[in-house]
C-alpha cells in the first residue's frame, strides 16, 4: 500500500484590483517596506512587491491579512526550496 499524500494546510491568496489595490492572506510577517517595495513572508514563501506610492491600508498579522494601495509594478516570489539563495537575495534587498 502507498502512503497517504501529505495534506498542505498552508493558505496564501492574493487579489489585485486594477494594479492599484492588493489584498493578501497567509501573511506571516512584513520583513521590510517603503513606498516602492514590500518584502513579505507568507505561508508559501517570501514575496517582494514593487511599485510606486505603496502604503499599507490594513494589516492584521494575527489573521494573516494585508491590504496595500499604490501603483503595483511587480510581484516576485522567492523559491522556498532555495534557502541559500534566499539569504543572498534578501541580503541584497537590505543593502
Amino acid at each position: 500500500m502507498s502512503e497517504p499524500a501529505k495534506v498542505n494546510n498552508k493558505q496564501h491568496d492574493l487579489h489585485m484590483r486594477s494594479r492599484k489595490q492588493l489584498e493578501l492572506t497567509g501573511v506571516q510577517n512584513v520583513e521590510s517596506f517603503d513606498s516602492e517595495e514590500f518584502l513579505l513572508r507568507t505561508e508559501l514563501g517570501h514575496l517582494t512587491i514593487r511599485g510606486n506610492h505603496l502604503h499599507i491600508k490594513n494589516l492584521s498579522l494575527e489573521n494573516g491579512i494585508l491590504s496595500l494601495e499604490g501603483n503595483v509594478h511587480s510581484l516576485v516570489y522567492l523559491d522556498p526550496g532555495a534557502q541559500g539563495k534566499n539569504k543572498g537575495l534578501l541580503g541584497k534587498l537590505f543593502k
